[in-house]
């Protein structure tokens, strides 16, 4: 059982990560926040943590009442989320951006904390089509312990990343975290492909059995 449950925590901790797309996160964060003091920084990035939490932890759960409610199977779902998703990858590794969150937004806001950082900058369409997948997979309690301990790690550790955005600016520079965006886009590219094929071949197999 907890050998499972680490097993479940680990690989969705990584998951999550890449989902996340962390340093775009990053390049998003400090074009939004930029001149902000650094109490209303924490602030915002203590607000949109919490907000995409909360989203990803009813789409963790949402998926077999959705499937269920429109009346499409799990396999469907993932090759649907899958293309999705890989269209996203396509474009962290062309432009090192994601193709649904391009620009900043173009009314000033008074909390950019929900709207755009933890949706959709954090919380994309792509990512939450993979979060219903993943949540749906899951039918052990130790998987599902181990997939929402994953989830709070991850946006955990983004947290702790855009603390240090500046220090990362200064260290890596716009082009080093275009470079890392690029990099996560491609593993998600191949996250991407995993779920296309796995709903494949569910297909393929349930046809068969029918």
């Amino acid at each position: 059982m907890l050998e499972t449950l680490f097993s479940t925590y680990l690989s969705s901790t990584i998951r999550f990560w890449f989902l996340i797309a962390p340093f775009f996160v990053v390049t998003m964060f400090l074009a939004l926040t930029r001149g902000l003091p650094a109490s209303e920084k924490a602030s915002i990035i203590r607000r949109a943590c919490i907000s995409a939490l909360i989203l990803g932890l009813i789409l963790f759960f949402a998926g077999p009442l959705l499937f269920n409610a429109i009346g499409i199977t799990l396999n469907s779902f993932r090759i649907g989320a899958g293309a999705l998703l890989f269209l996203t990858a396509i474009s962290l590794v062309t432009s090192g951006t994601r193709n649904h969150a391009t620009s900043l937004p173009d009314e000033d806001r008074e909390d950019v904390a929900v709207v755009p950082l933890a949706i959709p900058v954090m919380i994309g369409p792509a990512t939450i089509g993979a979060i219903l997948v993943y949540g749906a997979e899951l039918k052990e309690v130790p998987e599902v312990v181990g997939g929402l301990l994953g989830l709070v790690t991850s946006l955990f550790f983004l947290g702790v990343l855009l603390r240090l955005s500046s220090y990362l600016e200064k260290a890596l520079g716009k082009t080093g975290l275009n470079i890392m965006s690029k990099i996560s886009g491609l593993i998600l590219s191949a996250m991407a492909a995993e779920i296309v094929l796995t709903g494949i071949a569910g297909f393929i197999a349930s046809t068969q059995v029918a």
